[in-house]
């Protein structure tokens, strides 16, 4: 599964639905590889102000490709796969790119756990700066499945917000929280002046406070 990358607002950005293949993250990036996967996962990647399924790549950043049909089209870059960049024990929270201080790592850590304990829900953090990345080795490391949502905090393409959204948390959670949540806190502007962790801790408690929401036709109407 490839990182997909939220473009800028800046940037043209993607659309909807069912598994495709690994999503590059601006439309101008010229991939080396190219796929046309279909596993048989139903894993979600939300590109800015669109939103959009993708499958199994885990490559580390990703260039959307721009569809209007909302059938997912994607060349990905060639994938990054470095284990040796995990953690030695488990954690929710990984961050090779040196965006957080430890306290904040604790801090986000206590929250994903209960994030899980009241919902249900998975959310997974991984701050990077691509092609540093464990890639493909995040995986099996996390046990992805459609009940996560892997956030993936990398500055390299401008937007810093990029989500890989699994099939039931896109049953209860409207695709538009995605576009807005990247707009508000992932865009160049706010992270360039805040801080990278600004952006990642801020994302976090916009996604527990949605999560949180009863599930209608007017929940995460406000990232909050």
């Amino acid at each position: 599964m490839a990182f997909l990358q939220l473009p800028s607002p800046f940037s043209k950005t993607t659309s909807r639905h069912l598994p495709s293949t690994p999503i590059t993250s601006t439309p101008h990036l010229s991939l080396s590889t190219s796929a046309s996967l279909k596993p048989p996962n139903c894993i979600n990647w939300v590109p800015d102000f669109r939103r959009r399924s993708l499958s199994w790549v885990f490559s580390g950043a990703i260039a959307l490709t721009l569809t209007t049909t909302g059938i997912g089209f994607a060349e990905a870059k060639v994938g990054v796969n470095k284990p040796e960049l995990l953690p030695k024990e488990f954690s929710t929270v990984i961050d090779v790119a040196g965006f957080l201080s430890d306290g904040q790592e604790r801090r986000l850590t206590q929250e994903i756990a209960d994030i899980e304990e009241d919902t249900g829900f998975k959310l997974r953090v991984l701050a990077q700066n691509y092609p540093e990345t464990p890639g493909l080795a995040i995986k099996d490391f996390w046990q992805v499945d459609d009940r996560t949502i892997v956030f993936v905090a990398d500055p390299t393409f401008g937007n810093i917000l990029n989500f890989n959204v699994g099939a039931s948390v896109d049953l209860d959670i409207p695709r538009s929280f995605w576009s807005r949540l990247a707009g508000k806190y992932g865009n160049m502007f706010f992270w360039k002046e805040k801080g990278e962790d600004a952006s990642i801790e801020a994302a976090v408690m916009a996604i527990s406070n949605c999560l949180r929401e009863p599930v209608g036709p007017n929940n995460c109407s406000e990232v909050k």
